[in-house]
């Protein structure tokens, strides 16, 4: 490619008037999830990925284009694909970035959450440093901080099997996140899910916190804090569903208006 025409900002023609009202707004917040993110370094260049289910579908769900960072993607930047694998519309890229198509292990992943949970609108897949480290511990998430009390007892576990390029292994994955919103993959990465983008958006930023202050106190080399069962399981209680509001939606607003000041390009 001649850097000398090279444009560095990608122009996308709008699919708006493509896609019903909303749908336009599921590519929004999916497109917000990605900056905010990349805001928050829960990026791993292009092997991650971020999902909406197409409002009103069962079978069709939103995804970044492999090749697109995430602080790049923008509402009409996304593919709609179904989860046989179709793509269903392909946004513009033009003739400088002729592959930026589906990924294999984004669909896998994505489509086995689809085709199993009804309820679920969002997901989110990382790969950080402190994800990956906990996802690498026979112990997995403890009962350490606070913060990690709002998901112990409530996430689930997937062994490694190699990347998950194969859509055999989508009933796996299914069965083992069963009924939670939460998943490690082991010596992999995170994975939360949603009945919307803020509350995937929450669980994700949460779990990725308490990963972060595990990792960071067990790298101290000084004995840690173990807290008494009964304060872990009184604490554990008040995280219940029906005990706390529903997490992500009251924060939803300010995050927007926080790219909004940023850079509003995530809207196009």
């Amino acid at each position: 490619m001649d850097d000398g025409g090279f444009n560095p900002m990608l122009r996308i023609p709008s699919v708006r008037s493509r896609v019903s009202d909303a749908e336009w707004q599921a590519r929004v917040n999916l497109a917000a999830a990605y900056r905010l993110c990349d805001h928050y370094g829960m990026t791993d260049m292009i092997a991650t990925h971020l999902s909406m289910r197409v409002p009103g579908t069962t079978d069709q769900f939103l995804l970044i284009a492999h090749g697109l960072l995430f602080g790049e993607v923008t509402a009409s930047s996304l593919l709609k694909v179904d989860v046989d694998g179709n793509v269903l519309l392909q946004p513009e890229f033009g003739p400088d970035y002729p592959d930026y198509n589906l990924q294999p292990a984004a669909f896998v992943i994505h489509s086995a959450i689809y085709r199993a949970r009804p309820d679920v609108q969002a997901a989110i897949h990382t790969h950080t440093t402190a994800g990956i480290a906990v996802s690498s511990l026979q112990c997995g998430l403890l009962p350490l901080t606070q913060t990690s009390h709002r998901f112990i007892g409530r996430i689930a576990y997937h062994d490694f099997n190699g990347p998950e390029r194969d859509p055999a292994e989508r009933d796996i994955i299914a069965a083992h996140l069963g009924k939670y919103n939460l998943m490690i993959l082991r010596n992999h990465g995170l994975l939360t899910v949603g009945r919307s983008m803020p509350e995937a958006f929450n669980y994700m930023f949460s779990l990725e916190r308490a990963c972060q202050a595990q990792v960071a106190a067990m790298a101290c080399n000084t004995p840690l804090n173990h807290m008494p069962q009964s304060v872990i399981d009184k604490s554990v209680s008040m995280y219940e569903p029906s005990a706390t509001r529903p997490y992500g939606e009251k924060e939803w607003p300010g995050l927007l208006r926080m790219l909004d000041r940023k850079d509003a390009s995530f809207r196009e």
